[in-house]
């Protein structure tokens, strides 16, 4: 493909996600969908007159990987307001955990056996397609909660369960693309336990160090413009070595050298000093939103949803049963946990439908090898959840939000 065509093609997403969201806003329609909708319009209409877009299945994992996941997890953990996360930490880590193996678990059977295809669709694609089901991103239900002035702990509970949620789906994601397209065999549970355990904490030890590091080189720097720079360093940074040098996990590892800086800025810069930080990761985090949004219009097709509509349907029923199953475990388990902030009954109802799907699930359904069994399907099936997602789902949150606001009165 030629590199102007290219070029044309980018500043076409570009451009809709920079006009897209004030329509939607305007019109009073999703954000998300009208992306999605937009991208699959672009995308036709260039192919029409003759242009090739660029986008290859088989390019989508080393983009999504390595330039839209470190953005996005870093983004939502920087921002996260940590004297609040820690007040509900063990409900957060209830259900970003045990909810989200369950949920995967729960899925990846109820997507196997309604599927019922052991040759096109094996065990190992129905447990990536749960891992990838698994994460949630609730980033619409937290805009209807701060624009209708509900609770802060829900929004926490959300925002919180949310990242954490994302990150441990991508680790067991991960290690599930290698047992599908490796020799699946030879892996045992108990080194498959371990490998998670090595990814995950040795992820969290990795980035808790780098972000200790990088809040020591702020201190020494004093320079409030130099901070947009070492975020940025820090996210990018963190996850290459991370991922290459020390083969742990990289979201992870993200995660925490998020959570970690963040707090050190908080108490270290003023609002005028932090407004360039602010400034680069609304862009950046705004920017990496849409542009997925955007990516899934380019990249979906209508036969997904003509050929796969029954496997689509299924996943959804699947995935909306395992939700409240694992929540209300994890919820239940959080309750008896001591030291965490009591969350309200009214609560769960919201949590349960809020866990919705979006970004984060796109990421990894672009990122799937093309080698794997069923990847198609899969791909197919993350798409259909994701629409029912944004168009059914978060329009639908609203009223349970309205009912907890006037019992709260």
């Amino acid at each position: 493909m030629a590199i102007p065509e290219l070029i044309a093609f980018l500043s076409i997403l570009l451009l809709a996600s920079l006009l897209i969201p004030p329509l939607a806003k305007l019109i009073r329609f999703p954000a998300a969908s009208l992306l999605v909708v937009i991208g699959y319009l672009a995308a036709e209409l260039f192919i029409h007159f003759g242009g090739d877009t660029g986008i290859r299945a088989n390019s989508f994992q080393p983009l999504i990987f390595y330039v839209f996941l470190p953005i996005l997890i870093f983004d939502s953990a920087y921002h996260l307001n940590a004297k609040h996360l820690l007040r509900n930490l063990p409900a957060v880590l209830w259900m970003a955990i045990l909810g989200m193996g369950l949920l995967a678990l729960l899925t990846a059977v109820g997507v196997y056996f309604g599927i019922n295809h052991p040759t096109g669709f094996p065990w190992t694609t129905a447990l990536v397609c749960g891992a990838l089901l698994a994460a949630t991103d609730p980033v619409a239900v937290v805009a209807q909660i701060k624009s209708s002035n509900a609770p802060q702990q829900l929004e926490i509970l959300l925002e919180g369960e949310s990242l954490f949620n994302d990150a441990t789906a991508v680790v067991l994601f991960s290690l599930f693309i290698a047992l599908a397209v490796g020799d699946s065999g030879s892996v045992t549970p108990s080194a498959a336990l371990l490998d998670f355990a090595r990814l995950f904490f040795g992820g969290i030890a990795f980035g808790a160090m780098t972000g200790y590091l990088a809040s020591l080189l702020s201190r020494i720097l004093k320079d409030s413009y130099s901070a947009p720079l070492l975020t940025l360093l820090l996210a990018y940074g963190t996850f290459y070595l991370g991922e290459h040098w020390l083969h742990v996990s990289g979201i992870m590892a993200v995660l925490a050298a998020g959570l970690v800086l963040g707090r050190s800025h908080q108490s270290l810069y003023s609002q005028e000093q932090a407004q360039p930080l602010k400034q680069l990761w609304g862009l950046l985090g705004q920017l990496g939103n849409n542009l997925v949004f955007l990516l899934m219009g380019v990249t979906v097709s209508l036969a997904m949803f003509t050929q796969r509509w029954l496997a689509i349907l299924i996943a959804i029923g699947v995935v909306i049963v395992a939700r409240v199953i694992s929540t209300w475990l994890s919820l239940k388990a959080a309750k008896l946990t001591p030291g965490g902030e009591p969350i309200p009954s009214a609560y769960q109802p919201v949590i349960m439908w809020g866990g919705l799907r979006g970004v984060v699930a796109i990421a990894l359904a672009l990122s799937l090898p093309t080698d794997m069994a069923g990847w198609w399907t899969v791909q197919a099936i993350a798409f259909g959840v994701v629409v029912f997602s944004l168009f059914v789902q978060a329009p639908s949150n609203q009223l349970l939000l309205k009912r907890l606001i006037e019992k709260d009165k």
